[in-house]
């Protein structure tokens, strides 16, 4: 696999995503500094929101450090993968916290300073998603893709980071164990969410660093079986998940009750029957998603098409002729 360094297609489109990076730390550390300042009164939906918002604001400012650091015709090709595919992350991370922190917490606080933050902090927090959207679709503008294989570029690749992504917030949600501890089919379903994303996690890193042209046999096989079995596991979870948690003959809740957390009032915690369909939702979410990723990989086998290595290809730098 070649090591060449590459860079975007001209060093003043590029320039204009590393000037996001102000304003994308400026957003993320109004949006959690106003919720830090809260108190005890920001809740768990906030203490979550906030810890989304300081891993965006940290990630930022390192890799910000890094791009004033060097030059772009010096970075390696695999930071350009990294950095966009965080920026993806990113902008699905902020847009996440916007409309769970607002849905959740923001509609119960009583009017006065405190829910001002909490709306301005919303705000902040769908300003960056913006931002980090722009980024994307910046550098996605930058590269020419005939002459360079991006792997953010692919269809793939968008599918592994949506798969990732929604299964790292059913994780969130499930950090309520009470969920699910008291059935077993209820702990099969936290299995396969786990099961799934491991091996979307694996491949979507040895996409970024261009390691699966070194596995042996095709990996388009692989990714469509990988892709069936995802399908087929989480058709089990699609099915079990609503019906032990809202079947009432189960032991589920089939109405949401009106006392506790799920009070129509400002609350510590979040109501735990919103959690259990929140994860029901987002199961059938990631099942579509899923399902996308097999007839992806499905035609790639039917017509014997792969994206090619990157030194099979030709790369471009601004700074020199075709390598």
């Amino acid at each position: 696999m070649s090591t060449q360094s590459t860079s975007p297609s001209g060093d003043a489109k590029f320039n204009v995503c590393r000037f996001l990076r102000l304003p994308q730390l400026c957003s993320t550390c109004v949006a959690f500094s106003l919720v830090a300042d809260m108190g005890t009164l920001r809740g768990a939906i906030g203490n979550w929101s906030m810890s989304f918002w300081c891993v965006c604001f940290a990630m930022t400012f390192i890799i910000a450090l890094v791009e004033c650091c060097r030059h772009p015709s010096s970075f390696p090709f695999l930071w350009y993968n990294i950095s966009v595919t965080y920026a993806c992350y990113a902008a699905l991370i902020c847009l996440s916290a916007s409309i769970i922190y607002s849905i959740t917490y923001v509609q119960f606080v009583p009017y006065g300073p405190y829910r001002d933050r909490a709306i301005t902090a919303t705000a902040f927090s769908c300003i960056a998603s913006v931002l980090y959207v722009i980024e994307v679709a910046g550098i996605w503008d930058c590269y020419e893709l005939k002459e360079i294989f991006f792997y953010v570029h692919t269809r793939r690749s968008l599918l592994k980071v949506l798969e990732t992504f929604v299964a790292g917030v059913i994780f969130a949600f499930l950090s309520n164990t009470s969920l699910y501890l008291h059935q077993l089919a209820l702990e099969w379903c936290v299995a396969v969410y786990s099961i799934c994303f491991i091996p979307a996690a694996v491949v979507l890193l040895l996409d970024l660093a261009e390691w699966k042209y070194m596995l042996p046999g095709p990996f388009s096989i692989f990714q469509l079986v990988l892709s069936l079995l995802s399908v087929l596991f989480y058709i089990s979870a699609l099915v079990l998940w609503p019906l032990y948690q809202f079947s009432e003959e189960l032991g589920g809740q089939p109405q949401r009750p009106s006392d506790g957390d799920c009070r129509d009032k400002l609350t510590y915690n979040m109501c735990a029957w919103d959690q259990r369909l929140a994860v029901a939702v987002l199961t059938a979410a990631n099942l579509l998603v899923y399902v996308a990723d097999l007839g992806y990989w499905a035609r790639q086998v039917s017509v014997g098409t792969e994206d090619q290595p990157r030194d099979s290809q030709e790369v471009y730098s601004p700074n020199s002729d075709i390598l």
